[in-house]
């Protein structure tokens, strides 16, 4: 292996508690001076010093990762005890035999289950009620051994639910291998899938036909194979292809099982193709097709099909159309487009409808009974929350399944009677340690943007909180693609809260927490609002006595990774700490390079940089490209190396360049996770191991915790 040279790190300045000035020697990529990367786009020359890091497979490349993994692991040593203990309590709190609340189905109870100190659950089921003998159907643990990581990916039982159809990845790469289990006598079928979607696989009525959905050369899903049992994988028809590399390909089934609905989406489009379930020669029959920045998703019920669509209203509308005729010209609108109203998500069972909508930035549930022509809206027990829809496998089910949480509430599953609107908690998730909901309280706070917008904030603390005094918090953000950063409970916050922390999330625009003119004005050119408006939020918090500069620390992962980057840009001094998680950072570079798994998709996301106007927009805030001589706080970076989504490079690029650049010598740390992807350590027990790191890491740049002696 070629050695990586590496140069003495500058001593920080001493703070009480704070990561301490070791004369550690800092890892610097090697070649830099020497093979810089120069190109010229729309008259402007960007000059990439690190572009070499990009070669995964370059011993030299591997090295780096290796010394700046060694780099960490030793500036951390001396809080190895507090990780250890933050470790301990957070492992403490599981419950660690657990199991998930049945769902039935065709008379069959099935659910998970896990083992006292076991990493993955057991799949399980049962043969009409709890009391019959236990079936496992799959063992995750079993399936783990051997790999750093592990992730179950579809998993459907065929109609008579005597096959299994699952598919494993065990590199974080999401490329998944379908296999076929015969539950009869537990042995897999001969025939084996690669390269395939992490959910696009579906049963048609037969048993026997199975379709699924493979990658491309960028990982993008984009064809639809039909496979009959028995005979060669390598014989199996393209039913669709997707050509449009700007459109992601997936498949499902209609509740009523009627259905199979092959749904082409960009982020900005869609559409959808519908084939009989009991008919799987059938050509495909599109419904409608796509059309720019339209969307449009169905259910069916009966004689009808409900489609949920934003023709005619940014927030969506619900329409119906008959099944011999669902095109665009037969919608019917059922509930009309409320500017205050975001309608999410439409779900039908065999009387009931349920629609999903978000109002003021909480999530609601409207029950209509088609039966009787009612309707209502479901009771929520808390002025602040999350809810979900979870477990509904049964078409004419009567009892809805969701879930419900809070900052203080940990997650229930809930049965909510349709017809009758009673509220049945199946299970709390038990908190062990004694947790008590009355100790800690929320709140919804609002700060003021740039431009005037209100932007909402989420925060939980522990009571009581001090009078005239600030306390370190503990600010999350997100802010891409229209996902909701709703306010969870999080046990792991408890080790931040039992310490003085207040948590805090920013719903910053890029989100739909207030519907989808909140995401329009967070993306493409209107993209800086989502860091000004968390640079707000920050603001607003120190102003308002909540924490301090020094001890407000930050956290965003992936797009708001980005997120972190920028506004480390913008305003290093406004942070006391920062953990930026698989970070988008190298925006600009990325998105000039349509051959990377997601570019073309996003180009709805961020924009094209072909295009000079998206170009300057996208330069402007990319955090590797904007990266200053500067004083930043600390820094806490992470990677994976088979990450699909937000490559390896881009975290140690950044790193690379701030090292290069930032004139302080606060600690800048990157830990690249090399036998994982996107979402990191696969087993529960390491996944908490890797917070534990997280908050020691905070403690102490923070300065809160000190070094063991």
């Amino acid at each position: 292996m070629t050695k990586v040279p590496v140069r003495a790190t500058a001593a920080p300045a001493a703070v009480a508690g704070s990561l301490p000035p070791l004369q550690l020697q800092t890892p610097v990529p090697p070649r830099a001076a020497e093979r810089p990367e120069a190109r010229t786009i729309h008259g402007v020359t960007l000059v990439d010093e690190y572009a070499w890091l990009r070669k995964k497979d370059d011993p030299e490349v591997r090295a780096h990762l290796d010394a700046e993994n060694a780099y960490t692991d030793a500036m951390m040593a001396p809080w190895k005890p507090l990780e250890d203990r933050l470790f301990a309590e957070l492992r403490g709190r599981v419950q660690e035999a657990d199991q998930s609340v049945p769902e039935p189905e065709d008379g069959w109870l099935y659910y998970t289950r896990i083992e006292e100190g076991q990493q993955y659950v057991l799949q399980c089921r049962r043969r009409g009620g709890m009391d019959a003998p236990e079936e496992v159907l799959l063992d995750g643990n079993a399936l783990a051994a051997g790999h750093d990581y592990f992730r179950l990916g579809v998993f459907e039982t065929s109609p008579d639910h005597q096959l299994l159809a699952y598919a494993t990845d065990t590199t974080g790469a999401e490329e998944f291998e379908l296999v076929i289990l015969d539950l009869r006598t537990r042995e897999l079928l001969p025939e084996r899938f690669l390269r395939v979607s992490a959910g696009g696989v579906e049963w048609a009525a037969d048993g026997r036909t199975l379709f699924y959905v493979t990658l491309d050369d960028a990982q993008r899903p984009c064809r639809l194979w039909r496979h009959v049992l028995g005979t060669d994988p390598a014989d199996d028809v393209l039913v669709f292809e997707e050509a449009d590399a700007g459109f992601f390909l997936g498949i499902g089934t209609s509740r009523s099982r009627r259905w199979l609905m092959i749904e082409s989406g960009s982020h900005t489009s869609s559409e959808v193709r519908l084939l009989p379930a009991d008919d799987p020669l059938a050509e495909p029959r599109l419904v409608e097709p796509r059309r720019p920045g339209v969307e449009y998703q169905l259910a069916h019920q009966g004689e009808r099909f409900l489609v949920l669509t934003n023709d005619g209203g940014e927030n969506f509308r619900l329409c119906e159309a008959p099944v011999d005729a669902p095109s665009r010209a037969n919608w019917r609108e059922l509930v009309a487009h409320d500017p205050a109203t975001r309608l999410e998500a439409v779900e039908a069972f065999q009387r009931f409808v349920a629609v999903w909508f978000r109002r003021g930035g909480l999530p609601g549930l409207r029950i209509v009974d088609v039966e009787l022509g009612t309707e209502h809206e479901v009771a929520f027990p808390e002025p602040s929350y999350a809810a979900w829809r979870a477990g509904n496998r049964e078409y004419d089910a009567r009892v809805m399944r969701l879930a419900y949480t809070s900052l203080v509430t940990p997650v229930s599953v809930v049965d909510y009677g349709m017809d009758d609107r009673t509220w049945t908690v199946r299970k709390v998730q038990p908190v062990r340690g004694g947790y008590d909901a009355s100790a800690y309280r929320t709140e919804r706070l609002v700060a003021t943007s740039w431009d005037g917008t209100a932007v909402p904030v989420s925060l939980v603390y522990r009571l009581p909180r001090p009078e005239g005094g600030a306390r370190p918090l503990f600010l999350t953000g997100y802010g891409a693609y229209g996902i909701t950063s709703d306010p969870v409970f999080s046990s792991t916050h408890l080790s931040l809260l039992d310490r003085g922390f207040t948590v805090a999330i920013a719903h910053v625009r890029g989100g739909e927490e207030l519907g989808r003119r909140w995401y329009e004005d967070g993306k493409l050119a209107r993209k800086p609002n989502t860091f000004r408006d968390f640079i707000a939020v920050a603001e607003m918090l120190v102003q308002d006595g909540w924490t301090s500069r020094q001890q407000l620390a930050i956290n965003g992962g992936s797009a708001g990774g980005l997120l972190m980057g920028a506004v480390l840009n913008e305003r290093p001094d406004l942070f006391g700490a920062c953990v930026a998680e698989v970070p988008f950072v190298d925006a600009l570079n990325t998105m000039l390079d349509p051959s990377l798994p997601l570019t073309v998709i996003e180009y709805d996301e961020w924009g094209n940089p072909a295009e000079p106007e998206a170009f300057a927009t996208i330069r402007a805030y990319a955090p590797y490209e904007n990266v200053r001589a500067t004083a930043y706080p600390p820094l806490l970076v992470t990677a994976g190396l088979h990450d699909p989504r937000v490559a390896y490079w881009e975290p140690a690029k950044w790193v690379a360049r701030l090292r290069a650049r930032k004139t302080d010598g606060n600690p800048l740390l990157l830990r690249t996770h090399m036998g994982a992807g996107h979402a990191g350590a696969s087993g529960r027990f390491d996944y908490l191991r890797e917070t534990a790191f997280k908050y020691a890491f905070l403690l102490a740049a923070l300065g809160l915790e000190p070094p063991a002696a």
